[in-house]
């Protein structure tokens, strides 16, 4: 499995090397340290768990509470991250629904597509307003990690990014 090692498989593979987790920490887990950039479902996990297992990359533990079973990498599954992790990423793709629309936008009703960008907007204040949160109790605490920090400065910078995209919205749209 280690030359068709996805990303999804190695973020898991990446958080396991803090120790053992269920299926469900993971899902978790990844829904707070990368849920903003980068995407999975609860059965985009359970599913590469059990290919990971298969593979000889993670090992199932005891069933505890609620059910939850525990996977923990092995030597493997560290090989496997240790390779993918020392490959070149990949490009990044926009998948942006709110462009989509707006590229779309001579086709719904002004003040429809107002409504959705008024909507788009509040989101992307809220999630700067918890990006800079973030930041603030990271530099509090003194024990920032760098490259935690480094990821956080991304999203503030995206988020302020597409706010002045909001702002330029009236002078490049007509009704914008």
């Amino acid at each position: 499995m280690t030359s068709a090692l996805n990303a999804t498989a190695a973020s898991l593979l990446g958080f396991l090397h803090h120790g053992p987790m269920s299926g469900w920490d993971l899902a978790a887990t990844a829904e707070t340290v990368i849920g903003d950039f980068w995407s999975l479902t609860r059965s985009q996990v359970y599913r590469e768990l059990a290919s990971m297992a298969d593979a000889g990359l993670v090992e199932a533990g005891e069933r505890g509470r609620r059910d939850r079973q525990p996977y923990a990498i092995t030597a493997a599954g560290r090989a496997a991250f240790a390779e993918w992790i020392d490959r070149e990423p990949g490009s990044e793709t926009i998948r942006f629904p709110l462009l989509l629309t707006v590229s779309f936008g001579r086709h719904l009703p002004p003040e429809r597509l107002a409504a959705f960008l008024s909507a788009h907007r509040a989101a992307h204040e809220q999630r700067l307003a918890g990006y800079e949160q973030q930041r603030s109790l990271a530099e509090a605490s003194g024990g920032a990690d760098g490259y935690a920090m480094a990821t956080l400065d991304f999203g503030l910078a995206y988020e302020r990014a597409v706010l002045g995209w909001f702002d330029r919205l009236p002078e490049l749209m007509p009704g914008g």
